[in-house]
Protein backbone atom coordinates (compact mmCIF):
# COMPACT_ATOMS: atom_id res chain seq x y z
CA UNK A 1 0.00 0.00 0.00
CA UNK A 2 1.73 3.16 -1.27
CA UNK A 3 -0.88 5.98 0.26
CA UNK A 4 -0.77 6.21 3.81
CA UNK A 5 -4.48 6.26 4.74
CA UNK A 6 -6.49 7.59 7.73
CA UNK A 7 -10.22 6.98 8.48
CA UNK A 8 -12.53 8.08 11.18
CA UNK A 9 -15.38 6.53 12.64
CA UNK A 10 -17.52 8.48 14.15
CA UNK A 11 -21.19 8.09 16.04
CA UNK A 12 -24.43 10.19 16.08
CA UNK A 13 -24.18 9.97 19.92
CA UNK A 14 -22.71 8.09 22.30
CA UNK A 15 -23.57 4.56 22.58
CA UNK A 16 -24.01 4.61 19.29
CA UNK A 17 -21.22 1.69 18.63
CA UNK A 18 -18.86 3.38 16.80
CA UNK A 19 -15.65 1.87 19.01
CA UNK A 20 -17.37 -1.83 18.29
CA UNK A 21 -17.42 -0.61 15.10
CA UNK A 22 -13.58 1.19 14.78
CA UNK A 23 -12.42 -2.70 16.29
CA UNK A 24 -14.16 -4.56 14.10
CA UNK A 25 -12.48 -2.30 11.22
CA UNK A 26 -8.82 -2.38 13.08
CA UNK A 27 -9.13 -6.14 13.26
CA UNK A 28 -10.51 -6.64 10.13
CA UNK A 29 -7.28 -4.61 8.50
CA UNK A 30 -5.10 -6.46 10.90
CA UNK A 31 -6.15 -9.82 9.55
CA UNK A 32 -5.63 -8.73 6.21
CA UNK A 33 -2.08 -8.14 7.33
CA UNK A 34 -2.28 -4.10 6.70
CA UNK A 35 -0.34 -2.33 9.56
CA UNK A 36 -2.99 -0.66 11.08
CA UNK A 37 -2.33 2.76 13.52
CA UNK A 38 -5.17 3.14 16.25
CA UNK A 39 -6.05 6.36 17.75
CA UNK A 40 -8.87 7.77 20.12
CA UNK A 41 -10.26 11.36 20.38
CA UNK A 42 -10.90 12.23 24.47
CA UNK A 43 -9.44 11.27 27.31
CA UNK A 44 -10.86 7.60 27.46
CA UNK A 45 -8.19 4.59 29.09
CA UNK A 46 -10.90 2.17 27.97
CA UNK A 47 -11.39 1.96 24.02
CA UNK A 48 -7.57 2.17 23.73
CA UNK A 49 -7.22 -1.25 25.29
CA UNK A 50 -9.52 -2.75 22.84
CA UNK A 51 -8.23 -1.13 20.10
CA UNK A 52 -4.69 -1.69 20.93
CA UNK A 53 -5.18 -5.18 20.77
CA UNK A 54 -6.73 -5.19 17.68
CA UNK A 55 -4.01 -3.78 15.98
CA UNK A 56 -1.34 -5.11 17.73
CA UNK A 57 -0.30 -1.69 18.61
CA UNK A 58 -0.80 0.95 21.20
CA UNK A 59 -3.39 3.24 20.65
CA UNK A 60 -2.92 7.00 20.75
CA UNK A 61 -4.88 9.30 22.66
CA UNK A 62 -5.71 12.72 21.01
CA UNK A 63 -7.49 15.23 22.94
CA UNK A 64 -8.30 18.73 21.57
CA UNK A 65 -9.11 20.40 25.96
CA UNK A 66 -5.24 18.49 27.16
CA UNK A 67 -3.22 18.62 24.11
CA UNK A 68 -2.19 21.55 21.96
CA UNK A 69 -3.51 21.93 18.60
CA UNK A 70 0.58 21.74 17.51
CA UNK A 71 0.76 18.38 19.62
CA UNK A 72 -2.00 16.60 17.90
CA UNK A 73 -0.95 17.07 14.30
CA UNK A 74 2.83 15.99 15.80
CA UNK A 75 1.53 12.99 17.43
CA UNK A 76 -1.31 12.03 14.75
CA UNK A 77 1.51 12.52 11.83
CA UNK A 78 4.43 10.89 13.13
CA UNK A 79 2.83 7.79 13.80
CA UNK A 80 0.04 7.65 10.47
CA UNK A 81 3.23 8.08 8.50
CA UNK A 82 4.79 4.68 9.78
CA UNK A 83 1.91 2.79 8.92
CA UNK A 84 -0.76 1.55 5.98
CA UNK A 85 -4.31 2.75 7.40
CA UNK A 86 -4.59 4.87 10.57
CA UNK A 87 -8.21 4.66 12.42
CA UNK A 88 -9.42 6.91 14.43
CA UNK A 89 -12.27 6.25 16.77
CA UNK A 90 -14.20 9.66 18.18
CA UNK A 91 -16.08 10.25 21.34
CA UNK A 92 -19.44 10.59 22.10
CA UNK A 93 -21.52 12.21 19.31
CA UNK A 94 -19.74 13.63 16.08
CA UNK A 95 -20.70 17.23 17.25
CA UNK A 96 -20.74 16.60 20.79
CA UNK A 97 -18.45 19.43 22.70
CA UNK A 98 -18.11 22.17 20.28
CA UNK A 99 -19.11 24.71 22.94
CA UNK A 100 -16.57 23.35 25.66
CA UNK A 101 -15.39 27.21 27.00
CA UNK A 102 -15.93 28.61 23.62
CA UNK A 103 -13.08 25.70 22.91
CA UNK A 104 -14.56 23.32 20.36
CA UNK A 105 -13.02 19.84 21.55
CA UNK A 106 -16.03 17.67 19.18
CA UNK A 107 -14.92 14.88 17.06
CA UNK A 108 -15.99 16.81 14.16
CA UNK A 109 -13.36 19.48 15.06
CA UNK A 110 -10.36 16.95 14.84
CA UNK A 111 -11.81 15.52 11.67
CA UNK A 112 -11.49 19.30 10.30
CA UNK A 113 -8.36 19.74 11.82
CA UNK A 114 -6.39 16.87 10.32
CA UNK A 115 -8.70 16.74 6.64
CA UNK A 116 -9.26 12.76 7.70
CA UNK A 117 -12.65 11.67 6.40
CA UNK A 118 -15.65 10.54 8.73
CA UNK A 119 -17.47 7.41 8.34
CA UNK A 120 -20.84 8.08 10.64
CA UNK A 121 -22.20 4.99 12.82
CA UNK A 122 -26.05 5.09 12.92
CA UNK A 123 -27.46 2.79 15.46
CA UNK A 124 -30.62 1.78 13.24
CA UNK A 125 -32.54 -0.56 16.06
CA UNK A 126 -36.04 -0.05 15.33
CA UNK A 127 -35.20 2.03 12.36
CA UNK A 128 -36.21 2.01 8.94
CA UNK A 129 -35.98 5.59 6.27
CA UNK A 130 -36.14 7.61 9.48
CA UNK A 131 -32.43 7.08 9.37
CA UNK A 132 -31.68 8.54 6.11
CA UNK A 133 -33.11 11.39 7.37
CA UNK A 134 -30.42 11.37 10.43
CA UNK A 135 -27.51 10.96 7.77
CA UNK A 136 -28.68 13.89 5.96
CA UNK A 137 -28.89 16.05 8.48
CA UNK A 138 -25.15 14.95 9.85
CA UNK A 139 -23.94 15.42 6.45
CA UNK A 140 -26.13 19.06 6.04
CA UNK A 141 -24.62 20.50 9.36
CA UNK A 142 -21.20 21.25 8.25
CA UNK A 143 -17.62 21.07 10.01
CA UNK A 144 -16.83 17.52 8.74
CA UNK A 145 -16.31 15.50 5.76
CA UNK A 146 -19.14 12.54 6.00
CA UNK A 147 -17.54 9.75 3.22
CA UNK A 148 -20.18 7.55 4.39
CA UNK A 149 -22.09 5.68 6.89
CA UNK A 150 -22.21 2.03 8.78
CA UNK A 151 -25.43 1.10 10.43
CA UNK A 152 -25.36 -0.70 13.61
CA UNK A 153 -27.79 -3.32 15.32
CA UNK A 154 -29.29 -4.13 11.89
CA UNK A 155 -32.00 -6.74 12.30
CA UNK A 156 -30.68 -8.86 9.01
CA UNK A 157 -29.92 -8.44 5.38
CA UNK A 158 -33.61 -7.20 4.44
CA UNK A 159 -33.59 -4.77 7.36
CA UNK A 160 -30.24 -3.05 5.96
CA UNK A 161 -31.49 -3.07 2.15
CA UNK A 162 -34.35 -0.71 3.85
CA UNK A 163 -31.68 1.19 5.43
CA UNK A 164 -29.16 1.04 1.98
CA UNK A 165 -32.02 2.30 -0.51
CA UNK A 166 -32.92 5.52 1.88
CA UNK A 167 -29.81 6.47 1.39
CA UNK A 168 -29.03 6.37 -1.69
CA UNK A 169 -32.57 8.22 -2.20
CA UNK A 170 -32.36 10.67 0.10
CA UNK A 171 -28.67 11.40 0.61
CA UNK A 172 -27.07 9.88 -2.47
CA UNK A 173 -23.72 10.74 -1.65
CA UNK A 174 -22.94 9.49 1.17
CA UNK A 175 -21.45 5.84 0.48
CA UNK A 176 -22.96 3.14 2.70
CA UNK A 177 -20.03 0.35 4.34
CA UNK A 178 -22.08 -2.14 5.56
CA UNK A 179 -23.77 -2.89 8.61
CA UNK A 180 -23.57 -4.77 12.05
CA UNK A 181 -25.99 -6.90 13.63
CA UNK A 182 -27.60 -6.77 17.35
CA UNK A 183 -25.11 -9.37 18.38
CA UNK A 184 -24.44 -9.01 22.39
CA UNK A 185 -21.58 -11.12 21.66
CA UNK A 186 -19.84 -8.60 19.70
CA UNK A 187 -20.75 -5.90 22.49
CA UNK A 188 -17.79 -4.83 24.71
CA UNK A 189 -19.59 -4.66 28.17
CA UNK A 190 -19.60 -1.46 29.46
CA UNK A 191 -18.99 -0.66 33.26
CA UNK A 192 -19.69 2.54 35.15
CA UNK A 193 -19.42 5.54 32.44
CA UNK A 194 -17.26 3.39 29.86
CA UNK A 195 -16.23 -0.20 29.06
CA UNK A 196 -14.55 -2.29 31.10
CA UNK A 197 -10.63 -2.75 31.26
CA UNK A 198 -9.66 -5.07 28.19
CA UNK A 199 -8.71 -8.19 29.22
CA UNK A 200 -6.70 -10.58 26.87
CA UNK A 201 -8.91 -13.68 27.43
CA UNK A 202 -12.11 -11.24 26.36
CA UNK A 203 -10.17 -10.07 23.55
CA UNK A 204 -9.10 -12.94 22.02
CA UNK A 205 -12.10 -14.36 22.15
CA UNK A 206 -14.21 -11.18 20.49
CA UNK A 207 -11.37 -10.54 18.15
CA UNK A 208 -12.18 -13.12 15.55
CA UNK A 209 -16.09 -12.85 15.79
CA UNK A 210 -15.36 -9.17 14.69
CA UNK A 211 -13.10 -10.55 11.71
CA UNK A 212 -15.74 -12.42 11.01
CA UNK A 213 -18.21 -9.95 11.17
CA UNK A 214 -16.24 -6.94 9.16
CA UNK A 215 -15.20 -9.24 6.12
CA UNK A 216 -19.16 -10.50 6.04
CA UNK A 217 -21.13 -7.38 6.36
CA UNK A 218 -18.71 -4.75 6.28
CA UNK A 219 -16.97 -3.46 2.88
CA UNK A 220 -13.42 -3.34 3.83
CA UNK A 221 -12.98 -2.72 0.16
CA UNK A 222 -14.60 0.42 -0.50
CA UNK A 223 -13.97 1.65 3.15
CA UNK A 224 -10.00 1.97 1.81
CA UNK A 225 -11.08 3.53 -1.14
CA UNK A 226 -12.84 6.02 0.87
CA UNK A 227 -10.05 6.25 3.36
CA UNK A 228 -7.95 9.70 3.08
CA UNK A 229 -4.49 9.61 1.77
CA UNK A 230 -2.48 11.75 4.09
CA UNK A 231 -1.20 15.36 2.39
CA UNK A 232 1.85 15.31 4.65
CA UNK A 233 3.70 13.35 6.63
CA UNK A 234 6.44 14.77 8.34
CA UNK A 235 6.03 13.68 11.63
CA UNK A 236 9.04 12.13 13.60
CA UNK A 237 8.47 10.22 17.00
CA UNK A 238 10.59 11.44 19.35
CA UNK A 239 13.67 9.04 20.41
CA UNK A 240 14.52 8.03 23.35
CA UNK A 241 17.55 9.71 25.04
CA UNK A 242 20.36 8.40 26.96
CA UNK A 243 18.94 6.64 29.77
CA UNK A 244 19.66 8.96 33.02
CA UNK A 245 16.92 7.76 36.06
CA UNK A 246 14.76 4.49 35.92
CA UNK A 247 11.42 5.39 36.99
CA UNK A 248 9.07 2.32 38.01
CA UNK A 249 5.88 2.30 36.41
CA UNK A 250 2.88 0.20 37.73
CA UNK A 251 1.52 -2.02 35.29
CA UNK A 252 -0.97 -4.78 35.87
CA UNK A 253 -4.77 -5.37 36.20
CA UNK A 254 -4.81 -2.95 38.59
CA UNK A 255 -2.94 -0.21 37.08
CA UNK A 256 -2.55 0.43 33.93
CA UNK A 257 -4.30 3.73 32.75
CA UNK A 258 -1.70 5.42 31.05
CA UNK A 259 -1.28 8.26 27.58
CA UNK A 260 1.66 6.37 25.05
CA UNK A 261 2.48 9.92 24.84
CA UNK A 262 3.60 10.29 28.39
CA UNK A 263 5.85 7.43 28.44
CA UNK A 264 7.41 8.52 25.05
CA UNK A 265 8.19 11.94 26.60
CA UNK A 266 9.41 9.85 29.80
CA UNK A 267 11.78 7.71 27.67
CA UNK A 268 12.65 11.14 25.83
CA UNK A 269 13.91 12.93 28.10
CA UNK A 270 15.85 9.78 29.43
CA UNK A 271 14.00 7.92 31.39
CA UNK A 272 13.92 4.09 31.48
CA UNK A 273 10.75 2.99 32.36
CA UNK A 274 10.76 -0.06 34.34
CA UNK A 275 7.40 -1.24 35.03
CA UNK A 276 5.99 -3.75 38.49
CA UNK A 277 3.36 -5.24 39.94
CA UNK A 278 1.48 -3.69 42.88
CA UNK A 279 -0.13 -6.86 42.88
CA UNK A 280 2.30 -9.64 41.86
CA UNK A 281 5.55 -8.52 42.58
CA UNK A 282 7.06 -8.59 46.24
CA UNK A 283 9.03 -5.39 46.06
CA UNK A 284 10.06 -2.11 44.25
CA UNK A 285 12.28 -2.71 41.21
CA UNK A 286 16.14 -2.24 42.24
CA UNK A 287 17.93 1.09 41.25
CA UNK A 288 14.55 3.29 40.26
CA UNK A 289 15.03 6.79 41.43
CA UNK A 290 10.79 7.62 40.89
CA UNK A 291 7.19 5.88 40.70
CA UNK A 292 4.59 6.43 38.40
CA UNK A 293 1.74 5.19 39.99
CA UNK A 294 -1.13 5.36 37.07
CA UNK A 295 -5.17 4.94 37.26
CA UNK A 296 -6.89 1.75 37.05
CA UNK A 297 -9.48 -0.21 38.46
CA UNK A 298 -7.73 -0.83 42.10
CA UNK A 299 -10.73 -1.84 43.54
CA UNK A 300 -11.64 -4.80 41.40
CA UNK A 301 -8.52 -6.07 42.76
CA UNK A 302 -8.40 -4.50 46.66
CA UNK A 303 -7.77 -7.90 48.04
CA UNK A 304 -4.95 -9.00 46.23
CA UNK A 305 -2.98 -5.70 46.95
CA UNK A 306 -4.17 -6.09 50.61
CA UNK A 307 -2.55 -9.53 50.66
CA UNK A 308 0.99 -8.52 49.08
CA UNK A 309 2.07 -6.70 52.22
CA UNK A 310 5.69 -6.29 51.44
CA UNK A 311 5.11 -4.05 48.13
CA UNK A 312 3.18 -2.16 50.47
CA UNK A 313 5.70 -1.02 52.87
CA UNK A 314 8.15 -0.81 50.01
CA UNK A 315 5.95 2.05 48.67
CA UNK A 316 5.40 3.49 51.91
CA UNK A 317 9.18 3.20 52.62
CA UNK A 318 10.04 4.67 48.91
CA UNK A 319 7.91 7.20 49.59
CA UNK A 320 8.58 8.56 53.12
CA UNK A 321 12.31 8.59 52.12
CA UNK A 322 11.89 11.27 49.28
CA UNK A 323 11.30 9.04 46.26
CA UNK A 324 9.80 11.22 43.96
CA UNK A 325 5.85 9.60 43.07
CA UNK A 326 3.38 10.59 40.84
CA UNK A 327 0.21 8.99 41.36
CA UNK A 328 -3.28 9.26 39.83
CA UNK A 329 -6.66 8.45 40.27
CA UNK A 330 -6.10 4.58 40.86
CA UNK A 331 -2.48 5.72 42.26
CA UNK A 332 -4.25 8.13 44.87
CA UNK A 333 -6.57 5.21 46.21
CA UNK A 334 -3.90 2.93 46.47
CA UNK A 335 -1.54 5.19 48.48
CA UNK A 336 -4.65 5.87 51.18
CA UNK A 337 -4.74 3.99 54.32
CA UNK A 338 -8.01 1.65 53.02
CA UNK A 339 -9.99 1.30 50.11
CA UNK A 340 -13.49 0.59 51.47
CA UNK A 341 -16.04 -0.67 49.02
CA UNK A 342 -19.76 0.08 48.00
CA UNK A 343 -20.16 -2.54 50.67
CA UNK A 344 -18.71 -2.30 54.38
CA UNK A 345 -15.38 -4.30 53.56
CA UNK A 346 -12.60 -2.23 53.54
CA UNK A 347 -9.45 -3.36 52.13
CA UNK A 348 -5.74 -1.84 53.92
CA UNK A 349 -3.67 0.46 51.26
CA UNK A 350 -0.16 1.79 51.52
CA UNK A 351 -0.77 4.50 53.86
CA UNK A 352 1.25 7.60 52.55
CA UNK A 353 -1.73 9.90 51.98
CA UNK A 354 -4.21 10.44 55.22
CA UNK A 355 -7.59 9.12 55.03
CA UNK A 356 -9.70 6.10 52.97
CA UNK A 357 -11.44 6.10 49.61
CA UNK A 358 -14.76 4.91 49.44
CA UNK A 359 -16.07 3.62 46.32
CA UNK A 360 -19.59 5.62 45.81
CA UNK A 361 -22.42 3.56 43.78
CA UNK A 362 -23.95 7.03 42.34
CA UNK A 363 -22.53 9.01 39.09
CA UNK A 364 -18.61 9.37 39.60
CA UNK A 365 -17.22 13.35 39.29
CA UNK A 366 -15.52 13.79 35.70
CA UNK A 367 -15.13 15.74 33.37
CA UNK A 368 -12.51 18.28 32.28
CA UNK A 369 -11.15 20.33 34.65
CA UNK A 370 -8.48 23.44 34.51
CA UNK A 371 -6.02 23.01 37.52
CA UNK A 372 -4.04 25.70 39.42
CA UNK A 373 -0.97 24.33 41.54
CA UNK A 374 -1.92 25.50 44.91
CA UNK A 375 1.73 24.23 46.21
CA UNK A 376 5.08 23.49 44.42
CA UNK A 377 5.75 19.45 44.01
CA UNK A 378 8.57 18.47 41.82
CA UNK A 379 6.17 18.46 38.74
CA UNK A 380 4.42 21.30 39.05
CA UNK A 381 5.43 25.01 40.38
CA UNK A 382 2.72 27.00 42.63
CA UNK A 383 0.50 28.62 40.41
CA UNK A 384 0.96 26.97 37.54
CA UNK A 385 -2.09 26.44 35.67
CA UNK A 386 -3.09 23.21 33.21
CA UNK A 387 -5.88 21.44 31.96
CA UNK A 388 -6.76 18.02 32.19
CA UNK A 389 -9.65 15.24 33.03
CA UNK A 390 -10.62 14.24 36.43
CA UNK A 391 -12.30 10.77 36.69
CA UNK A 392 -13.56 10.43 40.50
CA UNK A 393 -15.30 6.78 41.21
CA UNK A 394 -14.51 7.35 44.81
CA UNK A 395 -14.69 9.44 48.10
CA UNK A 396 -11.11 10.71 49.51
CA UNK A 397 -12.12 11.18 53.40
CA UNK A 398 -8.53 12.64 53.57
CA UNK A 399 -9.27 15.42 50.96
CA UNK A 400 -8.29 18.75 53.12
CA UNK A 401 -6.77 16.63 55.88
CA UNK A 402 -3.37 17.94 54.08
CA UNK A 403 -1.70 20.13 51.69
CA UNK A 404 -3.95 20.27 48.84
CA UNK A 405 -2.54 20.28 44.99
CA UNK A 406 -4.46 22.25 43.10
CA UNK A 407 -7.42 24.75 42.86
CA UNK A 408 -9.81 22.66 40.17
CA UNK A 409 -12.47 24.43 37.88
CA UNK A 410 -14.88 22.64 35.10
CA UNK A 411 -14.80 24.30 31.80
CA UNK A 412 -17.91 27.67 31.99
CA UNK A 413 -17.99 27.54 35.89
CA UNK A 414 -16.23 29.48 38.31
CA UNK A 415 -16.90 27.77 41.65
CA UNK A 416 -13.66 25.88 42.45
CA UNK A 417 -12.39 23.42 44.65
CA UNK A 418 -9.23 22.22 46.39
CA UNK A 419 -8.34 18.64 45.54
CA UNK A 420 -5.63 16.38 45.61
CA UNK A 421 -2.19 16.05 47.88
CA UNK A 422 1.24 18.00 47.26
CA UNK A 423 4.35 17.66 48.50
CA UNK A 424 7.74 18.34 47.20
CA UNK A 425 8.49 14.54 46.69
CA UNK A 426 4.70 13.40 46.30
CA UNK A 427 1.96 14.69 43.15
CA UNK A 428 -1.13 13.10 43.54
CA UNK A 429 -4.36 14.06 41.78
CA UNK A 430 -7.62 12.65 40.61
CA UNK A 431 -6.90 14.55 37.42
CA UNK A 432 -5.34 12.98 34.92
CA UNK A 433 -2.50 15.24 33.02
CA UNK A 434 -1.50 14.86 29.08
CA UNK A 435 2.14 15.53 29.12
CA UNK A 436 1.78 17.42 25.91
CA UNK A 437 0.04 20.36 27.52
CA UNK A 438 2.25 20.05 30.60
CA UNK A 439 5.61 19.50 28.69
CA UNK A 440 8.07 20.79 31.36
CA UNK A 441 6.34 17.72 33.60
CA UNK A 442 8.78 14.66 31.94
CA UNK A 443 12.41 16.54 31.98
CA UNK A 444 11.29 17.78 36.20
CA UNK A 445 10.25 14.01 36.78
CA UNK A 446 13.29 12.74 35.35
CA UNK A 447 15.73 15.29 36.68
CA UNK A 448 14.01 14.49 40.50
CA UNK A 449 14.35 10.87 40.05
CA UNK A 450 18.33 11.36 38.95
CA UNK A 451 18.66 13.41 42.32
CA UNK A 452 17.48 11.06 44.27
CA UNK A 453 18.76 8.04 43.10
CA UNK A 454 22.43 9.61 44.09
CA UNK A 455 24.05 8.23 46.46
CA UNK A 456 23.49 10.25 50.19
CA UNK A 457 20.84 12.78 48.16
CA UNK A 458 17.60 11.11 49.71
CA UNK A 459 15.59 13.06 51.69
CA UNK A 460 12.13 12.36 53.72
CA UNK A 461 9.44 14.12 52.35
Amino acid sequence: MENKLSLLIAGTHGGAGKTTVACAIVAGLHQRGITVQPFKIGPDYLDPDYLSRMAGRPCINLDLWMMPRSAIEASFRARAGSVGVSVIDGMMGLFDGMGTDGAGVSTAELASQLGVPVVLVVDAGGMGESAAAIVHGFAGFGGAEIAGVIFNRVAGPGHFGILKRAIEKIAEKIKVFGWLPPDADLEIPQRRLGWVSADARHADELMPRLVEMAQKTLDLDALLEAAGPLDRVTGRRAKAAKMRAKIGVARDAAFHFYYEDNLEALRAAGAELVPFSPISDATLPKGIGGLYLGGGFPENYASRLEENRSMREAVRKAIEQGMPTYAECGGLMYLTSNLVGTGVRAWEMVGALPGEVRMERSRPHLGYVTAVAERSTFLIEEGETLRGHAFQPSVWTGEGAGPALYRVTRPGQEDARREGFGSPTLHASYVHVHFAGAPEMPERFIKAAEEFAKPGKKKRA
